[in-house]
């Protein structure tokens, strides 16, 4: 094949994208040719840098020879460097330099723990080395609150300095907008010598302190890498390599740019950035331009979506950093060729884990495990007689049939002992690989079809060494009809850099109304559009090929769910981000005025040279190499083999079949066909319906328990996903302060989402209350609104809405589904429905008791803002609430949606015997996590005197436990009781941690649970007992004494620290962050969120743009946790002065008994909450109080440290 890419420059080009395993090259001959080639990223006996030695290699140089720069135009490269140093943690030594009061806030960050079961919580290790607090403060509004003294600045950074500092970050609160205090440190920082001084109004001049702040930070430890790198390159190249353009690196946001602006925070994405460029370029060209990107490799999967304009994410997660630089969006799942394949006795289970390159998969001759390439081979999709004869001690043997048969044959054995049931090698290649296609079509659905993408009207654009084995079977899955596959579709991310366009973005934060502020707005893009004219120009590009794209990022007043729009006329403006509003979230709200978060201007200077293929060879009909037999749908097939290059254009390959190429193997399955182009592209389009009706049977299979398991907890977390994005509150949509889940039609739970521990399993209580009082009136189209304690609720807040799902002739229901979110304020006689004091349930709010709220489609809003408004202390935000009840009906319904779709495949009674599959897997995990324990008890005790008591029996003949929680005391009489519901999440909860695996969250898990709690108990009261507490405090409790009882892991801080704050106008609730208990293995986490919460925290900058408060200082309380063999986990320092009289509520624990710690483990610090007022005096609150503060008055909390284990 010869492809040419016309160009007005007739010199050389190179298109490197140096991968972490491979680099792969393109060279572009002076007339328009281009040539591939591929070596390995690392070999230093061969080579010091493989792009140099990839240049080398196709210019036909020795290595004595240089490198005739004259006769190249550009060299344009992708680089996995900066990813590599950030995975690795390589990077330079870096100082902070922080506003005073806030040195940890990078390592609080918004306080939510990534793995909500796991005991042994591990947080990403910060980047910087050192950090100095800078004394000086700006508010929000810019006013100097403490000036910034700069000798001692000067002094702080010299000392520094002196110790071998020389790359600084520099993070001001407010710094964003009010950047005088930043520049004037930067230049103090230039001036004393450091060579990389990276500023947050220039890193990420947007607000948001924690994420402006660790991008600062990452692009102060990757530049100097980064930097390293090029000069490198260029010595390599000599000094005509320095001139603009000629040397250009692609950017996380798909633009490329000069050596010279290359930065450490816009490299991360730099190798797949090229891949959708590549996509896009080379579909467009084909004429698709709604397209799905597929790029699958070894260890994981990258998919992307593209319509028309690149989608970019703004704030995203690297490696445990935040950055926030516009990166492309794309979505990454743990499942590639290498993919270690699991059988547990029940379930398959395919990753996350990999085999890598080392020692790689089963038939690479090199001892390694079964993986999804193995399941390829084991069907004859992949042919040693096709494939390279690299492996073995002299790489040079074919691919090891015999060992995967030997190992198939194995696992089919082992199979069919736990499960008695007879299998093939065969039948369990497939069904592994249903497994993984079943994850890479989630993973596709997250970034489109959760979005409101129809992407049957889409292109599967496939790329990467192992996608095209697997394109077919994702693209049916998805419903998806056609898939491109360009000639360099194995380097597409090379190609891509190639076809680039220069590009340079700029964001500004503005936060003004819309309909206020267009003239303004109109000079901040002006503004921003001559600065990034002159960066541009910088380049060396030519000023009449750029081109200006304007953008705002719009929010409604009160959201944080910001959407991307044209700038344009006013008119235009609304009516884009109405539209685009309503296609994400299904709701528009006319009534509310519309917000610029920021403003963004993108310049790029086009790319003149095009993709088109000219003089390429074919025969006239389709040469078939062999035929082979391959499994696929369930049979074994005579399949024909072609090689890419003996195909004729327009001759249509039927499946099944496989279409060998240099770089991958690509499947034709049954019902489709593939076509080559006169340009040389392969088009695979779905000639046959798919058939979307699987009769599985009722009996358990461990394939599908495993899909099934999959596809239930999909819709749960489709569900999650549309009520965060619908909701309107703080609590819901930032703080995610909800649940979602579906039931069956008896009300067992079959998947839970949670977010938050505590409403773990407890919504199966309120499903039943409502069957119980409904079932015989009952209509489809009906929802129901439960949040009474005694029936399932927990707390008030807490309002479950409860959808009733119907067969097809609306008579029987068959099945549930629920999602149970944290209202902002529900009455009672405290803002946020949070009383201290409350003794009876009343105060603390509205009881919601079986109410319909929608009835057969039609809700019921004058009847809801009746009841909401209907007591003496009504809610105080009625259309808030609403809005936020309207967001749990459209939850429920695309729950409803979503099951149906699975019925319609499987049968309704297949999914019935499937969500009874799934308890009893769950079922038999915990029975298998009780096969250890022995018998136990524990008592805990309240500040007040209270206490929790449990004892734990242990049957082993049966493989269960009784959970006895006699002892406990009796109804509190204050607010601190826990109806039994939440006693059950506890359990559910502890029993989960034990587990340490990543099993279904079910009815199922409670089977072998038989759970004695005492009636009219603190952890089962009655009516009218008040429950707020019980919820965010009795709840850890019952976790720590579960705990301590099993001997685990020390007691955590064991409290939610909530933190109520308001006033007629203004209203927040927080939960704040402590110390995690230690166990045997390693020490506790500081300044994180424990058990039975998970909610973020709001960021300091918005916190203060938001609300009049100012936060004085957030820092980790050193010495807080418990001594020990490990040490107790630290807790936190927060101080906050308010600027509004406010009333101020505080309900805690552990101010009096501290967290015990374990084996002899010291006990962690107990907590402190006081008000210091503005003459000076002290008001303590203890473990529960309600003060009145001031204007001036400084709230101070400490929380308390985690216990220290042995």
């Amino acid at each position: 094949m010869n492809s040419h890419t016309p160009s007005k420059d007739n010199r050389w080009q190179f298109w490197v994208d140096r991968g972490g395993t491979f680099t792969d090259i393109i060279g572009r001959k002076p007339g328009g040719e281009l040539l591939t080639h591929k070596l390995l990223s690392e070999n230093p006996a061969q080579y010091p840098d493989a792009a140099i030695q990839g240049i080398r290699d196709l210019l036909n140089l020795t290595q004595e020879q240089a490198i005739p720069m004259a006769d190249i135009g550009a060299i344009k490269m992708g680089t996995t460097v900066a990813t590599n140093a950030l995975l690795e943690r390589q990077g330079e030594k870096t100082l902070l330099a922080i506003s005073k009061g806030f040195k940890d806030i990078l390592r609080i960050g918004y306080q939510n723990r990534p793995k909500l079961f796991a005991l042994d919580i591990e947080l990403a290790e910060m980047l910087y080395t050192d950090v100095i607090e800078i004394d000086e403060r700006l508010d929000a509004q810019g006013v100097v609150l403490c000036p910034l003294d700069l000798n001692t600045t000067g002094q702080q950074l010299q000392q520094a300095f002196n110790e071998g500092y020389r790359s600084i970050a520099i993070v001001l609160m407010h710094g964003y907008r009010f950047t005088e205090h930043e520049k004037k440190i930067e230049k103090i920082a230039q001036t004393i010598g450091f060579s990389q001084v990276s500023v947050s109004h220039k890193a990420s001049p947007l607000m948001k302190i924690v994420s402006r702040g660790d991008t600062t930070v990452l692009d102060a430890y990757l530049s100097p890498i980064l930097r390293r790198y090029v000069n490198q390159v260029e010595s390599a190249l000599g000094f005509e390599a320095e001139e603009k353009s000629r040397l250009m690196f692609m950017q996380s946001n798909g633009g490329l740019t000069d050596a010279r602006f290359f930065q450490g925070k816009d490299a991360i994405l730099s190798g797949p950035a090229g891949g959708v460029v590549g996509m896009v370029k080379t579909c467009e060209n084909a004429g698709f331009n709604k397209l799905i990107g597929f790029d699958m490799g070894g260890t994981s999967t990258d998919v992307s979506h593209y319509a028309g304009e690149y989608e970019r994410a703004f704030e995203t997660q690297v490696a445990g950093v935040r950055c926030r630089a516009p990166m492309m969006l794309i979505h990454t799942v743990a499942a590639g060729g290498g993919s270690i394949l699991h059988f547990d006795g029940a379930r398959y289970r395919v990753g996350p884990d990999s085999a890598g390159a080392n020692p790689g998969p089963a038939c690479y001759r090199n001892g390694g495990p079964l993986t999804i390439t193995d399941c390829n081979v084991m069907l004859g999709k992949l042919s040693p007689d096709f494939f390279p004869n690299v492996f073995g001690p002299k790489a040079n043997q074919a691919l090891d049939v015999d060992i995967v048969r030997q190992k198939f044959q194995q696992l089919a054995k082992e199979i069919k002992q736990s499960i008695g049931k007879d299998t093939t090698p065969e039948k369990v290649a497939e069904g592994f690989l249903s497994i993984a296609i079943e994850g890479m079509s989630n993973a596709i659905k997250k970034i489109s079809i959760e979005k409101g993408y129809d992407v049957s009207e889409y292109t599967l654009c496939c790329f990467g060494g192992a996608g095209a084995q697997h394109a077919c079977l994702v693209a049916d899955k998805l419903n998806m009809r056609r898939i491109h596959l360009h000639p360099f579709a194995g380097v597409l991310s090379a190609f891509g850099m190639g076809l680039a366009d220069t590009r340079v973005i700029n964001d500004l934060a503005v936060e003004v109304v819309l309909e206020a502020s267009m003239s303004e707005l109109s000079d901040k893009l002006e503004a921003l559009r001559q600065q990034s004219e002159q960066q541009l120009l910088e380049q060396g590009v030519q000023k009449s090929s750029i081109k200006f794209h304007q953008r705002l990022y719009l929010r409604y007043l009160g959201s944080d769910s910001a959407i991307v729009v044209k700038f344009g006329a006013l008119e235009a403006i609304i009516r884009d981000f109405e539209n685009a509003h309503l296609a994400r979230f299904g709701f528009i709200s006319e009534e509310k005025r519309l917000i610029v978060e920021s403003i963004q201007l993108e310049a790029v200077s086009q790319n003149e040279l095009q993709t088109q293929q000219y003089n390429v060879q074919h025969p006239t009909e389709n040469q078939v190499l062999s035929r082979q037999a391959v499994v696929m749908d369930g049979a074994k097939n005579d399949t024909a083999f072609y090689n890419r290059s003996q195909l004729a254009p327009g001759e249509a390959v039927e499946g099944p079949a496989i279409i060998i190429e240099t770089t991958s193997t690509i499947v034709i399955e049954p019902g489709w066909q593939a076509t080559l182009s006169d340009n040389n592209d392969l088009i695979l389009e779905r000639v046959r319906p798919v058939n979307r009706q699987y009769a599985i049977g009722t009996n358990v299979d461990p394939v599908m328990l495993e899909i099934f398991n999959n596809l239930f907890m999909s819709v749960a977390e489709q569900m999650g996903t549309v009520l965060e994005n619908t909701a309107v509150s703080v609590n819901i949509k930032e703080r995610l302060d909800f649940s979602c889940a579906i039931f069956t039609p008896e009300g067992e739970l079959v998947a839970n989402a949670p977010h938050v521990p505590v409403h773990l399993g407890s919504m199966s209580e309120s499903i039943k209350t409502i069957i119980r009082e409904n079932s015989a009136t009952m209509k489809s189209g009906d929802a129901y609104l439960i949040n009474a304690p005694y029936n399932g609720g927990t707390h008030l807040p807490d309002i479950t809405l409860i959808k009733p799902v119907f067969d097809k002739q609306e008579k029987t229901v068959i099945f549930y589904v629920a999602s149970r979110g944290h209202h902002a304020d529900i009455g009672g006689i405290s803002p946020g429905s949070a009383p201290a004091y409350s003794t009876h349930i009343e105060e603390e709010g509205i009881v919601i008791d079986n109410f319909k709220l929608v009835s057969e489609g039609r809700i019921l809003e004058i009847e809801i803002e009746m009841l909401l408004n209907s007591t003496s202390h009504p809610a105080r935000n009625v259309a808030q609430n609403i809005a936020d009840l309207k967001a749990q009906v459209a939850s429920c319904e695309k729950g409803a949606q979503e099951l149906i779709t699975i019925i319609e495949c499987y049968s309704l009674e297949t999914v019935h015997a499937y969500m009874q599959h799934v308890q009893d897997n769950a079922e038999e995990s915990v029975r298998r996590a009780i096969e250890n324990l022995e018998d136990s008890q524990f008592t805990y005790k309240m500040d007040d005197g209270h206490q929790v008591s449990v004892s734990i029996t242990v049957h082993h003949e049966s493989r269960s436990a009784t959970i006895d929680f006699t002892g406990t005391s009796v109804e509190h009489p204050g607010n601190y009781n826990a109806p039994s519901s939440i006693c059950y999440a506890a359990v559910l909860y502890v029993f989960r941690c034990m587990v340490d695996d990543d099993i279904p969250l079910n009815a199922g898990c409670l089977k072998p649970l038989k759970l004695i709690i005492p009636e009219k108990s603190m952890i089962n009261p009655v009516y009218p007992a008040a429950v707020f507490a019980g919820n965010v405090e009795t709840s850890q409790y019952i976790v720590d004494a579960l705990f301590g009882a099993l001997g685990v892991v020390a007691a955590s801080q064991g409290t939610m620290n909530n933190y109520i704050w308001g006033n007629e106008s203004v209203q927040n609730y927080e939960t704040i962050c402590g110390g995690s208990g230690a166990s045997a293995k390693q020490d506790g986490c500081s300044a994180v969120h424990t058990h039975m919460t998970n909610s973020r925290l709001t960021d300091p900058e918005v916190l203060e743009w938001r609300f009049p408060v100012r936060l004085e200082s957030f820092s980790i309380r050193e010495s807080s946790g418990g001594i020990g063999s490990y040490r107790g986990g630290e807790g936190v320092d927060r101080r906050m002065r308010f600027l509004q009289p406010m009333t101020v509520n505080m309900i805690a624990g552990h101010r009096v008994v501290p967290p015990y710690g374990l084996e002899g483990g010291g006990s962690g610090a107990v907590g402190e909450n006081y008000v210091v007022h503005s003459n000076n005096t002290t008001t303590d609150l203890g473990t529960n109080g309600q003060v009145e503060v001031s204007i001036g008055d400084v709230f101070v909390l400490k929380t308390p440290g985690g216990g220290g284990f042995g």
